[in-house]
């Protein structure tokens, strides 16, 4: 009989977490070398007077660097 691995994830998409540097909500996450990896979305700030220059801000975060918001 062989036995399964189940890898349980601690974050959901959706949910509001933080990190050092700052907060966001998690958007994606995937099982990267039995580690999980999270993509965070960072709020944006106020518009600066040029304008927006590409997406909102997201980083690759793995799981023992984040904590529940």
């Amino acid at each position: 009989m062989t036995a399964i691995a189940i890898e349980v994830h601690r974050f959901q998409p959706a949910q509001r977490v933080r990190f050092v540097g700052g907060e966001g909500i998690v958007r994606n996450l995937k099982l990267e070398t039995g580690t999980w990896k999270y993509l965070v979305e960072m709020p944006m700030g106020d518009e600066p007077s040029f304008g927006r220059v590409g997406a909102e801000t997201m980083v690759l975060l793995s799981e023992t660097e984040l904590r529940a918001a």
